[in-house]
């Protein structure tokens, strides 16, 4: 089975980045993600038809020694290798490819302009990382890319049609079809016309063209695609502001002073920001109701001291709402995801008689022996980051529990089960 890149580069473009993006451009993270969505796979299907381009190779086979992944969001038109690659696979249509994501997305030309640039600089620096890590040459990278061609149809988003722009070989042999997840050759056809003559009693009437028959061969089918792309919209709106929180309980029952609980929220309040959280004169950025918010309410309750034991704690976790681990990799974090361990370091160093255990967690795809030691090595990673800011003391250890206690389906997609793969932390003794 042939690598799918945009699995890597999903790694890259993960809800950390999301939420940068949405708090640096100004828009909301809804309207990022799914300008993300319908930018990478234009973005790999470019690629995939310029794979003999010397451009393209060029950019990615140098892509690994010019820290690009380091600074996603730094990437802006004045980039030259960016800038170069993206005229080099679209040409003049980088304008209408602009114009066709912000309309689709609800955000502004400029956005969709500085998004373009950022998936494009991920997309070059993930297979450039990958070529590297694999020793592949050009005529390997070219290999790799010719792969995609197969894929990238299968995930422009419902809604979204780059058809017009007349892009390469989707104008050439090929278009997108959001319905049965396939490709298939578009045909060019010329309408028939069928001439009929009409009599009656009193004369012939003139000769007329009825073209009805060919008319609904088409009008038919758009009515109903348009009517499942308004009716796939609204799942969408409905179901992808999932978020997950958790809550401080101030029951006298300590077992359960916190809990995990994972809420929908209407489309209007998915855009977070970060505010000013107050740890005891200190202030630090987070979301309200968010890790950091909800670890010092509870601790200024009182509830903590007046824990008997760990057993009184073993339930209370607390899920980061920033820290992520690059796709597959227990060593990398996601841009982004410093500060809130930042900030955990800062809430230990003002209770120093605190102390806590780590939790990694992963989805119910793939192996569950190596779900448990990745999720183990993360938890681990985290636990001596934080043990280097000097709070060695208060952490009591770092246990990764793979899959058990995730709870969306391993056939769900991607984004739905992003919920399970996470960080986490509780108060212990």
């Amino acid at each position: 089975m042939s690598l799918n890149v945009i699995d890597l580069i999903k790694g890259q473009l993960g809800p950390a980045l999301t939420t940068q993006a949405a708090s640096q451009l100004g828009e909301s993270e809804t309207g990022i993600s799914k300008a993300i969505s319908g930018i990478l796979p234009a973005v790999v299907g470019g690629l995939a038809n310029n794979a003999d381009n010397p451009v393209v190779i060029d950019a990615i086979s140098n892509a690994s020694s010019n820290g690009m992944l380091g600074n996603l969001m730094g990437i802006d038109s004045n980039n030259s290798l960016v800038s170069g690659l993206l005229y080099s696979i679209f040409g003049d249509k980088i304008g209408g490819l602009v114009n066709s994501i912000a309309t689709y997305a609800g955000i502004s030309n400029n956005s969709s302009s500085s998004l373009l640039n950022m998936v494009t600089g991920a997309t070059v620096g993930s297979i450039g990382k990958y070529a590297a890590d694999n020793n592949l040459d050009r005529s390997g990278i070219s290999g790799l890319l010719n792969e995609q061609k197969g894929v990238v149809s299968t995930l422009l988003p419902a809604g979204l049609s780059l058809a017009s722009l007349n892009m390469g070989d989707w104008d050439k042999g090929y278009k997108f079809d959001n319905d049965n997840d396939t490709i298939k050759p578009v045909t060019h056809e010329e309408p028939k016309i069928e001439v009929t003559r009409s009599t009656a009693a009193g004369g012939t009437f003139p000769e007329r063209t009825t073209e009805s028959g060919s008319i609904w061969k088409w009008l038919l089918p758009l009515l109903l695609l348009i009517a499942a792309a308004y009716f796939i919209w609204k799942q969408f709106e409905k179901k992808e502001t999932t978020t997950t929180t958790t809550v401080a309980n101030d029951s006298t029952n300590t077992a359960n002073d916190t809990a995990t609980i994972l809420k929908e929220m209407p489309a209007a309040t998915t855009a977070k920001t970060d505010e000013d959280i107050d740890l005891n004169g200190t202030t630090l950025k987070g979301y309200k109701g968010g890790m950091e918010d909800q670890m010092i309410t509870f601790l200024k309750s009182g509830n903590y001291k007046n824990a008997a034991d760990d057993a009184a704690l073993k339930d209370g976790w607390y899920n980061f709402d920033h820290v992520n681990f690059k796709m597959g990799s227990s060593s990398e974090l996601e841009a982004g995801s410093q500060g809130q361990l930042e900030n955990l370091v800062a809430i230990l160093k003002a209770y120093p008689d605190t102390k806590i255990k780590i939790g990694g967690y992963t989805d119910k795809v793939g192996n569950e022996a190596d779900n448990v030691k990745l999720s183990t090595e993360r938890a681990t990673y985290i636990k001596d980051w934080l043990a280097k800011q000097g709070v060695e003391n208060q952490i009591l250890g770092a246990e990764g529990y793979g899959s058990k206690f995730a709870e969306v389906d391993a056939s769900a997609s991607d984004a739905e089960r992003a919920a399970d793969r996470k960080m986490a932390v509780r108060f212990a003794k």
